[in-house]
């Protein structure tokens, strides 16, 4: 007979219990806007009046358009408050794609789980591994006794049809309606959140909880580029601030043309919201080579330009961050040497932070 492997770590399961369950359109998610406007899903996160010219803006390979992106959920957070000892999720993807070849199905197509500490802090707890486009199952269970705060994060690169939360029959629940003023987010795959192992580790979502605050992401992978229609529709957001980050996908000349005009857009809608402009991250291997080390050079340059262009215009409330170390400096930030992994999305955090707080006053 063999023996068990003292190595092993033994797995407890839960008891069968009965559960209540909580569809989160009863009292919202973060990371939605234009509470007014028509949608086609719940969980999109642009509204239809977007859908026809948003279907024009391609991404480099003509395959996917801004409208296509805004179907992902990327960004929504849904929070919730129970001394529930287990927590239970079923949701219907909306794709079957739920992995990318460098991007994990639990960052694809996977939620999050994070709640507060005794002290206040958001701290993660367990996240799901999605096999199919319907998933039903528990979160965890064994959670110590207690009240507190949850936040559930949803898939970064697909779209949910629907979304409830299971607890056991009788616990306390009370699902927490969005917070108002979030922190807007507009840009590229990186602000999408390529290639996070799960949602809750990508920069927007660090951010959000270090500022305790709520956050809109609209990053659409390989087609933010300072749009004027995206401007538009960013104008009618209550921000607490406007972050800025499309650089990585835009070329120097289009940052020139594109800047200062979308600044002036946003600055004409909301006087007194502060902008932040982001550069691109410098490229790990920009060190050896040399067409990326031109294009960061070039394209920093670009944006730096325009900031002082904006600076002698007067233009108030105005913030920037440098994009050469976002990664950090040892060439480990990345998975591809385009996109931040973990380490990488916390670097980032960790460099917009002081700047977010400045803005934020």
């Amino acid at each position: 007979m063999e023996k068990p492997d003292p190595a092993a770590v033994p797995v407890v399961s839960a008891p069968a219990t009965e559960l209540d369950w909580h569809d989160v359109k009863q009292w919202g998610v973060e990371g939605r806007a234009w509470e007014d406007q028509e949608r086609l899903r719940y969980f999109d996160r642009l509204p239809v009046a977007a859908q026809k010219e948003t279907s024009t803006l391609l991404d480099f390979y003509g395959k996917f358009s801004v409208w296509d992106l805004s179907r992902c959920s990327a960004g929504m957070m849904a929070r919730f408050r129970s001394d529930a000892t287990a927590v239970h999720v079923r949701y219907r993807l909306t794709n079957a794609e739920l992995a990318l070849p460098h991007m994990p199905a639990t960052g694809v197509s996977g939620v999050d789980l994070y709640a507060r500490d005794a002290a206040g802090s958001w701290r993660y707890v367990q996240g799901n591994k999605p096999k199919a486009q319907d998933f039903e199952g528990e979160i965890i269970h064994g959670l110590a006794p207690g009240l507190r705060e949850f936040a559930l994060y949803l898939p970064l690169y697909n779209g949910i049809g629907h979304l409830e939360i299971g607890v056991p029959r009788g616990v306390v629940f009370l699902g927490l309606s969005p917070r108002p003023k979030p922190v807007v987010f507009y840009g590229t795959s990186i602000t999408q959140g390529g290639v996070a192992s799960r949602p809750g580790i990508c920069h927007t979502a660090i951010l959000g909880r270090r500022l305790d605050r709520p956050v809109l992401n609209l990053g659409f992978s390989g087609t933010g580029r300072m749009d004027p229609v995206i401007g538009r529709f960013l104008a009618q957001v209550d921000a607490a601030v406007f972050v800025i980050e499309c650089c990585g996908n835009m070329q120097p000349a289009q940052i020139r043309e594109r800047c200062v005009p979308l600044v002036r857009q946003l600055r004409a809608a909301r006087p007194g919201t502060p902008i932040v402009l982001v550069e691109d991250r410098g490229f790990p291997n920009a060190w050896i080579e040399t067409a990326k080390a031109d294009y960061n050079r070039e394209n920093h340059a670009a944006l730096r330009e325009a900031y002082a262009t904006l600076q002698g215009d007067r233009v108030p409330g105005l913030h920037y961050i440098p994009g050469a170390a976002l990664y950090g400096t040892d060439g480990e930030g990345s998975t591809d040497n385009a996109h931040a992994n973990d380490l990488g999305f916390m670097r980032m955090a960790e460099g917009f932070e002081p700047v977010l707080r400045a803005a934020l006053g």
